[in-house]
């Protein structure tokens, strides 16, 4: 998959999407990381799970550190939903 985002490209991001909401498969959200939650990253939503918890992945899986590298998430490691993206 060809990344949506760039290294330099900045995100507008609604930290209220998800207050009484899933995000749907797809969308791009910020969330934090697993295990070091002091870091933030921005991931597309791969999978929901059955218990609820997310499966996040990177469209460019050679470089990204995703579900495959720490698991899935708890929908509580959200902080928002990318809805703008400036180049």
């Amino acid at each position: 998959m060809i990344p949506t985002l760039a290294v330099d490209d900045e995100v507008l991001v609604d930290t209220r999407a998800y207050d009484g909401r899933s995000p749907d498969i797809g969308e791009i959200v910020v969330a934090r990381r697993p295990g070091r939650e002091d870091v933030v990253m921005v991931k597309r939503v791969a999978e929901r799970l059955p218990d609820g918890r997310l499966l996040l992945r990177g469209d460019n899986p050679a470089a990204s550190t995703d579900s495959h590298d720490f698991g899935s998430v708890s929908p509580e490691f959200l902080v928002g939903k990318v809805t703008s993206r400036f180049a």
